[in-house]
């Protein structure tokens, strides 16, 4: 049966276009109840139980179905995720209103039907001919589709009983609206709210603490009198932005001041890029990530970014009072040229809530089932939750979710989601970092398994098609100990015109990854490999990663190859890109490669080849850096393990060697190669990656920092910053250079991957390269896989597809490359931080020199070279007399009684593993010297107490 929909759509130029879209009817869709007679049980995918027994309802004792609407769908997926719920229809109606309403929950009802243990049945109610409804005159999309959703449940209810006579199966209605519940029952259809059914699940009572608390007016705190002013709708929000009045961004809280964040503004609005919020009231219940509107306050009240650092330690919900005292800390008298535009939140655009990890802070009233939940990111705020496993759940990792935030509750409504294990347990924390830095850990689908080469492979004629032999050539790679997942290889050999031959040889991943597929689609959501302490996430399954795209040694390969003819200058010549196959002569470490290069004994092909691309290597550098490109520095940690429990048991900074550059320098060459050629043949739509100049503003900290110990740091170009870095030496404190370094990392921008037809800056400012790209680790990022398909079109050894030509749906790539980047550097972080605490935790105490990084204005934060640990020193503590403090921002410097702190200065600290608050165990360092009576502890911490609070101590940073 056929039903047309006609609708006018107005075009961009103003006219009317009439549109007439075909709409098929059948009556052949299955139910999806196997045995059925009545449709002969066909149906597609997982299917429905054909007498359920589980759970027992107190309210539906028989065996029945359930059919939710589109809000329960959204709101309570929770619930429906959880193993007690099996055997519901989810109606085509909904699943499309989800679509378009919530990505991520559409995501997980499509993970939820796809398990065969659920028992979850898609009904396509829309093309059914009995359960089609077709919108009346005055009725809007949302009462037409309640409507359908009843029709569907009322269609199953009757349909059900011409399975068999005796039949007792019935399909239940799930809404929370209250008057779609009531049409329901009026049209003879069984309906419950949410929490109505899942109350009656007795035998299932932890289902109750999954339920999101929905109605704000019925969950605010029964004495609470109005704290924040009430959110402006969408509409008005809409207007405001379009007219000037308010301004649409980011909204991003501190992890230092819970009082403070910054709401970064979308579109080109140069002169409120950033703008500051400051006191809880101006914050106006924001979440960390959300879009919001912001109202720009009048100059007059424009504030500094404050320099205190202060974490919500209070239990007390109500105790505003006490916020209203610690927001009059952050206003200090400073000069006019320090203010920043400062404005408040008047509404949210979009809530980009997730589910957050932390531990239940267990309420002191005895029996209370109403607690306080603290996420382990500090930027979430607390969230209250109703809980009868309290008890059960006290020293364990949760997962909590944000259901609504009233205007006179001090925190946000959520409830419980999952339990993750108990605190400090490495597979528990190590979760928790995962989820907290959304990183896809989940194991690879059969239906991604299924796209991978069928074992033995073998290349096959049909492989060497458009693709050159080099087996013969000497090819060796060179990378950390323990690596698998070998991306890159190199050979350097000498032609007979005197010229060298240089080849970089990389993976061919794109070979076994099919654009579209499966395994494409989760290696682009993965979007990177990440790499934790003792653990690897990886993109693509471990045959590809481990085996048939790793270039290990005495195996053929397939490879992309990128092939130079240079002089002895290393001024190239020609380039070739190829796709070859390889045979790898060795796989040597860094500290291998070395020996053989000093070793005045070895002079095999393997060796000379080696020395031929570290001598070029070096002639590369040189002049790369003549150019201006930049050599900063960061401390990186190097982790040993016990062989058995896998604990760390020594902890030192990495060690840098010669052939750890020389690599770095080829792959490099390689990826600004192809960039060139990439861009040459597609100049709207060649993935590119950046590296944005840093604003004057952002090296301020460096400037002062340099200037305070008599040096100047020129920050005009980056050549003027390269040398005025060279330059920076001091021969009583040669640490000096690398701190300054470091320093200047810290005010880089972020480099990123973009789409050449979306953006018109290309320069990477750090490597001084007019264009570059990332070619040479396509086992472990999605956008190397994106260029050897470009690159691979460019030169005739590939086809092409759609999206690869898409502008739009490129840029939408590099969007979530860019995010899964930062996250897997914050997830690797946060593994450091982990296992530090690890380290510490069995080292005890130790004593360390440690140099001042920053001052702060009641805190010092500092750097220790042994182990490349940072952190802040707080000079305020709690129900303790506070010392004299002088802060001097234009230094700067700190002064503590008659003690003055500048950045850089050398002190003394002792080292412990604070453990007095589980859900933030962290690495303390008190102060030992210079000594300061009142703050310095002695040298002797023999007797110290590690799990309650002592003498001036410093935490971690992140």
């Amino acid at each position: 049966m056929l039903k047309s929909k006609t609708f006018l759509k107005k075009t961009r130029a103003g006219g009317v276009m009439k549109i007439v879209r075909e709409h098929y009817l059948r009556d052949d869709i299955g139910c999806g109840a196997p045995g059925c007679a009545a449709c002969g049980g066909a149906h597609e995918g997982p299917a429905l139980e054909p007498q359920p027994q589980d759970p027992a309802s107190s309210v539906c004792p028989q065996p029945h179905y359930l059919l939710p609407d589109t809000n329960v769908l959204l709101h309570q997926i929770d619930v429906l995720e959880d193993p007690a719920i099996r055997n519901v229809i989810v109606l085509q109606t909904v699943l499309q209103e989800v679509r378009n309403r919530s990505a991520p929950v559409y995501k997980r009802i499509r993970d939820v039907t796809n398990n065969q243990e659920k028992h979850f049945y898609t009904f396509t109610n829309e093309h059914h001919r009995e359960t089609y409804v077709e919108q009346e005159q005055g009725e809007n999309a949302n009462d037409r589709n309640d409507r359908a959703i009843r029709v569907a449940a009322k269609w199953y209810n009757e349909h059900l009983k011409k399975m068999s006579a005796d039949n007792q199966l019935q399909v239940i209605f799930i809404t929370n609206d209250r008057r779609n519940k009531e049409k329901a029952i009026e049209e003879g259809i069984p309906a419950f709210t949410c929490e109505e059914y899942v109350k009656s699940l007795t035998a299932n009572p932890e289902l109750i603490d999954r339920l999101a608390c929905l109605s704000e007016e019925g969950n605010e705190i029964e004495s609470g009198k109005i704290i924040f002013s009430e959110h402006l709708p969408l509409s008005k929000l809409q207007q405001g932005i379009k007219s000037g009045t308010y301004l649409q961004g980011t909204f991003r809280a501190s992890r230092e001041n819970y009082l403070e964040a910054t709401v970064w503004i979308h579109g080109d609005n140069e002169e409120n890029k950033e703008i500051i919020l400051q006191g809880l009231k101006h914050l106006n219940r924001a979440v960390h990530e959300d879009i919001v509107a912001v109202e720009l306050l009048p100059k007059s009240q424009w504030v500094a970014p404050s320099s205190v650092v202060l974490h919500d330690e209070g239990q007390n919900e109500e105790d505003v009072e006490k916020e209203e005292e610690r927001e009059r800390m952050l206003k200090t008298a400073v000069s006019e040229k320090m203010l920043k535009p400062t404005g408040r939140v008047v509404g949210i655009i979009k809530r980009n809530w997730r589910p957050y990890c932390g531990m239940l802070s267990k309420s002191d009233i005895k029996e209370s089932r109403r607690h306080l939940f603290t996420p382990a990111d500090k930027r979430i705020p607390r969230i209250r939750i109703e809980t009868r496993q309290a008890s059960t759940l006290e020293g364990r990792r949760i997962i909590v979710a944000i259901d609504g935030w009233p205007r006179n509750s001090r925190y946000p409504n959520g409830h419980f989601v999952r339990n993750l294990g108990d605190v400090g347990e490495k597979e528990t924390e190590t979760e928790v970092l995962l989820l907290e830095h959304d990183v896809p850990h989940q194991p690879f689908s059969q239906a991604v398994l299924s796209f991978l080469p069928k074992m033995p492979w073998s290349i096959t004629e049909k492989d060497m098609k458009n693709r050159e032999d080099l087996r013969h050539l000497c090819i060796c790679s060179v990378d950390p100990p323990g690596c698998t997942d070998i991306d890159d290889a190199l050979h350097c050999r000498e032609l007979e015109n005197g010229n060298l031959e240089v080849g970089v040889h990389i993976a061919d991943v794109s070979h076994f990854i099919r654009p579209g597929n499966a395994l494409d689609q989760e290696s682009a959501r993965r979007g990177t490999t990440v790499y934790l302490c003792e653990k690897r996430i990886d993109m693509v399954p471990e045959l590809l990663s481990s085996n048939l795209c790793s270039l290990q040694c005495d195996v053929d390969r397939l490879a992309f190859s990128c092939i130079w003819e240079m002089n002895h200058n290393a001024e190239i010549l020609k380039t070739k890109f190829t796709k070859s196959v390889i045979n790898s002569k060795a796989s040597l470490t860094y500290a291998e490669a070395q020996l053989r290069i000093d070793s005045a004994n070895m002079n095999d092909d393997i060796t000379t080849s080696l020395r031929g691309l570290n001598k070029l290597a070096k002639i590369l550098k040189k002049r790369r850096i003549e150019k201006g490109a930049l050599t900063l520095s960061s401390p990186e940690v190097r982790f040993h393990m016990d062989s058995e429990t896998h604990d760390p048991i020594d902890l030192q900074t990495k060690e840098l060697r010669e052939t750890n550059s020389m690599v770095e320098e080829f792959m490099l060459l390689a990826n600004i190669s192809v960039a060139k050629k990439i861009h040459e043949e597609f100049s709207e739509h060649a993935l590119l990656r950046k590296h944005p100049a840093p604003p004057p503003s952002n090296y301020e900290i460096l400037v002062k920092a340099a200037r305070s110990r008599n040096l100047e740091i020129k920050t005009d170009t980056a050549k003027s910053l390269a040398e005025s870095l060279d330059q920076a030496e001091s021969p009583t404190f040669p640490y000096l250079n690398t701190l300054l370094r470091i320093l200047a990392t810290r005010c880089m921008m972020q480099a990123v991957y973009f789409c050449s037809g979306m953006d018109n800056d290309f320069h990477h400012y750090g490597l001084a390269s007019p264009i570059y790209t990332h070619f040479t680790s396509p086992i472990r990022r999605y956008a190397d896989v994106i260029v050897h398909r470009l690159l691979a079109v460019a030169i005739g050894a590939d086809c092409t597809y759609p999206e690869l030509t898409d502008k739009h749906k490129l840029a939408d790539i590099c969007k979530n490359l860019n995010f899964r980047h930062k996250m897997a550097q914050y997830a690797q972080r946060a593994s450091v931080a982990f296992h530090t605490q690890l380290f510490f935790k069995s080292k005890g105490i130790v004593s360390e020199e440690a140099y001042i990084l920053f001052v702060r204005k009641n805190a010092i934060v500092v750097l220790i070279p042994k182990y490349g640990l940072e952190g802040t020193v707080f000079f305020e503590e709690k129900d303790k007399p506070n010392p004299q403090l002088i802060y001097d921002d234009e230094i700067p410097s700190l002064k503590i009684e008659d003690t003055v702190f500048h950045v850089f200065d050398k002190v003394k600290v002792k080292i412990m593993l604070d453990s007095s608050n589980l859900q933030h165990q962290k690495i303390r360092m008190s102060l030992v010297e210079p000594q300061i009576p009142g703050i310095s502890i002695p040298t002797d911490t023999s007797n110290m107490d590690l799990n309650g609070p002592k003498k001036k101590k410093m935490k971690l940073g992140k």
